[in-house]
């Protein structure tokens, strides 16, 4: 009996967060699987997108606005952190799309998640997670150039490339960043589909996120790359990639979710 009980105090989603024997290939079936979904009532997915390009433009232009280019390429960075929240409206379209139900656009920006306020629990733990990333790129910055003002977006590249200094504060950085982008990444990508889908805590989520990562690293590490090689894709485009890409992603991600379950 005591055996029983103390199996069954641990909660169900951690209990199953085990290896899924999945090939890092299944990465792309996820991704073809979020294409489809995005086909089906292109329109709405399509504006969902468009919205999170208005926002992200809007962001980016009172950045300069403020003078606070220096932590535009944090900022878009940590665009990353909060991604899989702001995508929320996508999962519930996949969602629906595999329940044979109909979601609306307004349904997709308002959604009702399963676990409530965790949810927005959630979010606030990433965009804490977020500011922290960028106040630490500002640290990095004065720790290698002092009191220097920042140089303005014109002469960036040729300060971290051309000189010792930026080389050195480039390396520190993309490994301080590296471990910010992997640790948001584990956390994040399977916690809000999950709080969405079922009704569970926040930490219970971020904690099976964290283990279903760490025990399927191989597709991770591969759905990781093809996250990271798209959103760059928009960065070169202006972002304009992202009305199309966000949606993908998005409805990958679910996908991705529905793997691990």
């Amino acid at each position: 009996m005591a055996i029983t009980k103390a199996s069954e105090a641990i909660p169900r989603p951690l209990a199953e967060a085990r290896r899924r024997g999945l090939a890092p290939s299944a990465a792309f079936g996820w991704l073809a699987a979020g294409w489809r979904d995005l086909l089906v009532r292109p329109l709405d997915s399509l504006i969902y997108g468009l919205v999170v390009f208005i926002v992200s433009v809007v962001v980016i232009w009172s950045l300069f606005a403020l003078n606070l280019d220096y932590i535009l390429f944090p900022a878009l960075a940590g665009f990353m952190v909060v991604g899989p929240l702001v995508a929320i409206g996508l999962y519930a379209k996949s969602r629906a799309i595999a329940r044979g139900e109909r979601i609306t656009l307004a349904g997709m920006l308002f959604v009702k998640a399963r676990s409530g306020g965790q949810v927005l629990f959630t979010g606030a733990i990433l965009c804490l997670l977020m500011l922290v990333w960028m106040r630490a790129a500002v640290i990095i910055y004065a720790l290698f150039f002092g009191l220097r003002p920042f140089p303005g977006l014109d002469h960036v590249a040729s300060m971290l490339f051309t000189t010792p200094v930026g080389l050195a504060m480039l390396l520190v950085g993309t490994v301080v960043g590296g471990l910010f982008a992997a640790f948001s990444f584990a956390i994040s990508t399977f916690a809000i589909p999950m709080l969405l889908d079922e009704k569970t805590d926040a930490f219970t989520a971020m904690g099976t996120s964290i283990s279903l990562v760490w025990n399927n690293l191989s597709v991770m590490l591969a759905w990781g790359a093809i996250v990271l090689a798209l959103f760059v894709l928009c960065v070169a485009t202006g972002l304009i990639g992202l009305i199309v890409v966000f949606p993908l992603l998005g409805h990958a991600t679910w996908h991705s979710y529905e793997a691990m379950k």
